[in-house]
């Protein structure tokens, strides 16, 4: 073993890959769910809307609309608790260098998270609001 190794990290590779994983879905989950609302939730509309139909599947365009709404905004929102929770924990055995790196792309994850969020809930609110198919 060289001395640059550390052995906990030898012993589970596995772990430092899902750390990868949980902080870029902390950075790039709210933003893949706000796309994905914006394609379904807006998109649909007016697919819908210009083909003359108000249903989806058997489905309300509304409850459509809802369901596109609620669902991004819980992968946004839990997108949002994924930073929190890797910009806070503790990041003992790492350099400090890479300890900053992974706070600092953690906390843009945050602030983009929240954003995306925000964006789904008050588009979500403005196409539940409004009558979906009115010319």
């Amino acid at each position: 073993m060289s001395g640059t190794s550390h052995p906990a990290k030898e012993a589970q590779p596995w772990k430092s890959w899902f750390r990868g994983l949980l902080l870029w879905f902390g950075v790039l989950g709210g933003v893949v769910a706000w796309a994905l609302h914006l394609i379904t939730a807006w998109g649909l509309v007016e697919l819908v809307c210009h083909s003359g139909h108000t249903a989806v599947a058997g489905m309300s365009l509304h409850a459509v609309v809802i369901t596109a709404t609620v669902l991004p905004a819980a992968i946004a929102l839990a997108a949002l608790a994924t930073a929190w929770w890797t910009s806070s924990r503790e990041l003992g055995g790492w350099a400090e260098w890479k300890t900053d790196r992974i706070r600092f792309t953690a906390q843009i994850g945050l602030w983009l998270d929240g954003l995306a969020a925000v964006i789904i809930l008050f588009g979500g609110g403005a196409v539940a609001t409004f009558q979906p198919c009115v010319t």
